[in-house]
């Protein structure tokens, strides 16, 4: 039998509460499989969540077979497949859904309403002594955590004597270099790190700073806040980003109108949210 939105079982013979689309039944188990893939603060609002998802998935795979539309599946580079369901939402939406590219005068519209988010990383320039040691060895990290205390103790009463001690004690290769990292740009160290250098300033040390490296102590030299980055350089990302902003808002309409036209019980679609990876 074709499915499609044209496509019913007598609806008497739906038993209350079964999720349908056009008659198919969306199986209980099946819903409570996909509800594992929505965290919500309720396994009531997974479940509705989760039933919501496969209304559409069903919805667009009917269509899809309703046009007999043409697909395969891709592989990306690490060579995972997509699965056929997948392949064939995504062919019925590259061939039924029109979606309008972004002009440059949205675009620069977007990145004026948007300086902010356009600049160049923050940069710290900044030095450490690791007292090295994993945390699955908790004799070993206790004893690390008592080293870095001690020699935070000393660096409190006498600052100068970091590069000695980074050189003695540091279990990382920057000792050769009195502990000097050089230039650090945001996400380059442990988010621990990042933390402890963002709230110093130059010339300050921190206290020991646990990492699953060991114990860190950490001396800002200097700090260079980020620049902002002029339109030409980011015009590529806006554009990419608004397309496929427009692409989500497509999709979205098409499966109202999927919607508008077909047979749905169990469940309410008024706010669904869609999600197309």
């Amino acid at each position: 039998m074709k499915m499609g939105c044209s496509v019913a079982s007598p609806l008497h013979s739906l038993k209350p509460g079964l999720v349908s689309v056009n008659g198919v039944v969306i199986p209980r188990d099946e819903i409570a499989r996909e509800a594992q893939n929505h965290p919500t603060p309720s396994p009531a609002e997974a479940f509705k969540v989760a039933s919501q998802a496969l209304v559409v998935r069903e919805l667009l795979l009917q269509e899809a077979k309703r046009l007999n539309v043409e697909w395969h599946a891709l592989e990306d580079e690490r060579g995972r497949r997509e699965t056929d369901t997948d392949a064939m939402i995504r062919a019925l939406t590259e061939q039924e859904v029109t979606t309008p590219e972004p002009d440059e005068a949205s675009c620069r519209k977007y990145y004026e309403n948007n300086r902010g988010r356009f600049s160049s990383s923050p940069l710290w320039e900044a030095a450490h002594i690791l007292f090295g040691a994993s945390r699955h060895d908790r004799k070993a990290y206790a004893a690390a955590r008592e080293m870095a205390q001690v020699a935070s103790d000393l660096l409190t009463k006498d600052p100068r004597r970091f590069a000695e001690l980074a050189r003695q004690h540091s279990s990382c290769s920057s000792a050769a270099q009195d502990g000097n990292l050089g230039q650090i740009a945001r996400g380059r160290t442990t988010p621990e790190f990042e933390t402890a250098l963002a709230v110093l300033s130059p010339g300050q040390l921190s206290p020991p700073v646990a990492s699953r490296y060991g114990f860190h102590i950490i001396r800002l030299d200097r700090y260079m806040p980020g620049q902002p980055l002029p339109y030409e350089a980011v015009a590529e990302r806006i554009a990419s980003y608004l397309a496929e902003k427009m692409r989500h808002r497509a999709i979205a309409q098409y499966i109202a109108r999927l919607v508008s036209r077909s047979r749905i019980s169990g469940i309410n679609l008024p706010n669904i949210e869609l999600n197309f990876a």
